[in-house]
């Protein structure tokens, strides 16, 4: 694809909430669009998505369904960006996904617009877009590190049900109206969540890790942690999480305390927010952010900015919300799809993260001695740069354990795949 022609886009996950809101988005921000696929299920087909004054048919999600696209939103879940992200690759086009599944992986960029866009640059074929609780985040500690630095970070963040998708919506709703006629809680449904969620907190959302450096917690927060340090550049920094699911339809809020290695008053914190593009600071503290009154706005919103009282002259502590479906996951997947079809970068290298280049031959030196040379086994394999094929993905450098389970939306107590249209990962 060239810089003068637009790209044809495909969105994985097309009839899901995630997938709807970045079709959206494509419409209003006028991204350049030669032609849209909207990609679900077989059981969605027939449905149609609008589209610029269009209505698009949905197409059955298959490897032959990427064939001459470009570039690929994709907000279908874990299990299915295994199975189809690498199809798309294959057949030379850029995804951007928003599953968890390839995010720490060292080829793959992990990304939010405005904050890491560099490391656009070298992607190999995928981008990955960050967790919900993540994304929102990152646009405070990245203009708070580089003006300041960060020496520890602790967040807990409340996530809204619509994280956990259509599911999580309907299970509030449910939920809600059996609390009404019962508050004692008999009877009150609790599914999608592990314990019933009106008129509650959850302090459980994804499944317990085993793992000795993040034992007991939850692979929400081990995701928080260890996309920080990634998208920052900071592979050590001291961050500790704790996420609990809220009855809230809409929006994600966390509450943040930072460490900054340099001293600094709250006015000034608030002076180098109010200049971080796409963020909102209140400008009184009675003017606080809630999520209700935010949710269906791009911003991340910060208020609360105050002295953290057990260290003055360093620590920060604040106040985040953002809608989660936004800026969270398809908000941040249009933003990126805007830089790479800006950078020309809509072109998957011949050497892409499913065909690494082959690691080069070793430099042999002139051998002056008398020693007799020890050649290596003729069967011995030649190395090779780090692969996922999916013949050999497994056992190569995924996270420990973490991501070893089909990805579900944030919360879910089933491990079975879901249906493409029904993913959220916000």
């Amino acid at each position: 694809m060239t810089t003068t022609t637009p790209p044809v886009i495909a969105v994985l996950g097309a009839t899901g909430l995630v997938g709807r809101a970045i079709i959206e988005f494509l419409a209003a921000r006028k991204v350049p669009v030669k032609r849209l696929v909207p990609l679900a299920s077989k059981r969605s087909v027939g449905q149609t998505i609008p589209f610029n004054e269009e209505a698009l048919a949905v197409v059955e999600a298959t490897p032959e369904a990427f064939d001459g696209v470009d570039l690929v939103l994709a907000s279908a879940g874990g299990a299915i960006s295994e199975q189809l992200v690498p199809e798309a690759v294959k057949r030379g086009a850029v995804v951007i996904d928003n599953s968890s599944f390839y995010r720490m992986y060292d080829s793959v960029p992990l990304v939010v617009a405005g904050v890491n866009d560099k490391a656009l640059d070298e992607h190999a074929g995928i981008i990955a877009n960050p967790n919900c609780s993540t994304a929102q985040l990152m646009p405070v500690l990245g203009t708070l590190a580089k003006a300041q630095g960060i020496k520890r970070v602790m967040v807990s963040t409340y996530q809204s049900v619509s994280g956990s998708g259509k599911e999580g919506l309907d299970g509030l709703r449910q939920s809600t109206a059996d609390f009404l006629k019962d508050d004692e809680g008999k009877g009150d449904t609790v599914a999608p969540f592990q314990r019933p969620i009106a008129g509650n907190l959850i302090p459980h959302i994804d499944v317990f890790c085993d793992d000795d450096e993040v034992k007991d917690y939850t692979k929400e927060e081990v995701k928080l942690i260890r996309e920080t340090r990634k998208i920052l550049g900071l592979p050590h920094l001291k961050i500790a999480a704790t996420a609990v699911r809220v009855p809230v339809m809409v929006g994600h809020s966390e509450s943040v305390t930072i460490d900054l290695e340099r001293p600094c008053t709250p006015a000034k914190v608030a002076k180098l927010l109010k200049d971080t593009p796409d963020v909102v600071v209140a400008e009184r503290r009675e003017d606080y952010h809630t999520p209700r009154e935010i949710a269906g706005t791009d911003p991340v919103y910060v208020s609360r900015i105050r002295r953290d009282t057990s260290n003055p002259a360093h620590g920060i502590q604040l106040w985040v919300v953002a809608d989660n479906l936004r800026i969270g996951a398809a908000l941040n997947a249009v933003r990126l799809a805007e830089l790479v079809i800006a950078k020309n970068l809509c072109t998957v290298p011949e050497h892409h993260v499913f065909n690494p280049k082959p690691a080069p031959e070793p430099v042999v030196e002139e051998d002056t001695s008398t020693e007799t040379e020890v050649e290596p086994a003729a069967d011995e394999p030649a190395k090779r740069v780090l692969s996922l094929n999916a013949d050999e993905a497994e056992g190569l450098a995924k996270p420990p354990n973490l991501d070893d389970e089909d990805e579900e939306t944030e919360g879910s107590t089933t491990d079975a795949p879901t249906p493409v249209e029904e993913k959220a990962n916000v």
